[in-house]
């Protein structure tokens, strides 16, 4: 089991980044809050990993922090809950946010996160009361670390339309949603965020 890895940072498009770790290049797919505090490609950079065994393949998952990593591996636990709804859910809120709705039993906000009905909403509040009290809120640990500022991509808007719909998102409606803020942002990273943000503050 690869438990983490640290190596420079070749490539990074939402939600797929490539490390560089001694020659070797490992792929992994990561939620948009790592992306978010990732440095510039070329700059070193540590993440915690999940290695997902399916039928089909073996992927390979990169988390800022082992918070992060540990919300993300009880999530896939929930009976209909996936690795790709486990992104969705770490990508659209933090983990404190996230904490906070099951334990409030606040099904409305969850059920703003793609892909998530009103049934599944309310499986993860009861599943997951639990585990979440088991985490810790607060007990965070050293994230991302790397030199260096992010790097712009060529063309923010396309990278920010891609990884919403890589989350769930229709064409139509990650297209929408990017441009009602895209005058508030200049790169993909702070159009993700604000969209994201923007759909759980209706």
């Amino acid at each position: 089991m690869i438990g983490r890895l640290r190596g420079v940072l070749i490539h990074k498009q939402p939600p797929h980044l490539m490390l560089d770790v001694q020659g070797v290049g490992y792929e992994l797919e990561a939620p948009l809050s790592t992306f978010y505090d990732l440095p510039a490609e070329g700059a070193e950079v540590t993440l915690h990993t999940h290695m997902h065994v399916r039928e089909d393949a073996h992927v390979l998952y990169g988390f800022a922090g082992a918070q992060e990593r540990a919300l993300f591996r009880s999530l896939i636990r929930v009976n209909g809950v996936g690795a790709k709804m486990a992104l969705a859910i770490l990508s659209g809120m933090t983990t404190e946010a996230f904490s906070r709705c099951v334990m409030d039993n606040d099904i409305t906000q969850l059920t703003r996160l793609p892909g998530i009905g009103r049934k599944t909403a309310e499986r993860l509040v009861i599943e997951m009361r639990d585990r979440v009290a088991a985490l810790g809120e607060g007990a965070f640990l050293p994230g991302v670390t790397g030199g260096g500022a992010p790097a712009r991509p060529a063309d923010p808007v396309s990278d920010a339309v891609a990884a919403l719909i890589s989350l769930g998102y229709k064409p139509q409606e990650a297209s929408r949603l990017v441009s009602l803020v895209e005058e508030e942002a200049r790169t993909s990273e702070e159009l993700i965020r604000l969209a994201l943000k923007s759909t759980l503050n209706k």
